[in-house]
Formats: C-alpha cells, sequence, structure tokens
C-alpha cells in the first residue's frame, strides 16, 4: 500500500493584502463601468492575490495554485486615494481543492466578501499543458 503525502496545506492559513486605488484601478480604467471607483475586476484581482499569499510559505516545491472560481459580492465603492484590504482564510481542504473566504474592507466598512476556490497543481505540468492547447 502506497502512502499518501502529508497535505500541504491546512485550513486557518491567512494573509492580507493592500492597494491604493489608482485611476488605473477604477471601473472606467478596466472597462467594467464608467465610473471612478475601484472596478469589481480589480476587486476579484485583489481577492485571489491574498489566497496567493497565504498559500506562499507552504507552497511545495514545483508547485503553485490556480483560480478555479470566484464568488464574490462587490457592495460598496471604494474612490481613488483610499487603501482596501483583502483578507483571505483557508477555510476548507478537499485534497488539492482549497476554499477560501474572502473579505475586502476599506477601514471599517466592508467593501466586498466572498469565496476564492484554488487547485494545486505541478507548475510545469500545467504550463506545458496550457501551451499545448493554444
Amino acid at each position: 500500500m502506497q502512502e499518501q503525502p502529508e497535505p500541504a496545506f491546512a485550513p486557518g492559513l491567512t494573509a492580507r493584502v493592500e492597494l491604493t486605488v489608482t485611476d488605473a484601478d477604477t471601473a472606467w480604467a478596466v472597462g467594467s463601468g464608467d465610473v471612478p471607483v475601484l472596478g469589481t475586476p480589480r476587486v476579484v484581482a485583489l481577492a485571489e492575490a491574498a489566497t496567493v499569499a497565504a498559500t506562499a510559505p507552504a507552497m511545495p516545491p514545483g508547485s503553485t495554485t490556480v483560480g478555479t472560481r470566484v464568488e464574490l459580492e462587490h457592495l460598496a465603492p471604494t474612490v481613488v486615494g483610499r487603501t482596501v484590504q483583502a483578507q483571505a482564510l483557508l477555510a476548507a481542504v478537499d485534497g488539492r481543492r482549497l476554499s477560501f473566504e474572502i473579505t475586502v474592507s476599506d477601514g471599517d466598512e466592508t467593501v466586498a466578501r466572498g469565496r476564492v476556490d484554488r487547485i494545486l497543481v505541478n507548475r510545469q505540468r500545467f504550463v506545458d499543458r496550457a501551451g499545448r492547447v493554444s
């Protein structure tokens, strides 16, 4: 019987990343609207960055994670010049699938909340496979 390797990650891992909103981060600039506030695509990218930061210290050699699902409620606008923080909490691990709870805040106000799922993959195999698809 083959011994199963120890899981690379356990629930409870966390990370926080910040973004000071610039004109380049606005809905108008990223094409998701016509208002000068933080665009939802940038909120999603910030949430994913927090998940990557949470896994980075324990990432097995030759591995990476890739996003597979995002569920996000963008609840409040953030104007240029404000700093938002995305907090990721690894809530569940199911084999190679990692599920994170996400909160994005601007001070005491919740700007967005949701869930990001990622899957652990072999980096080189993933890149090789992606190259064959294109």
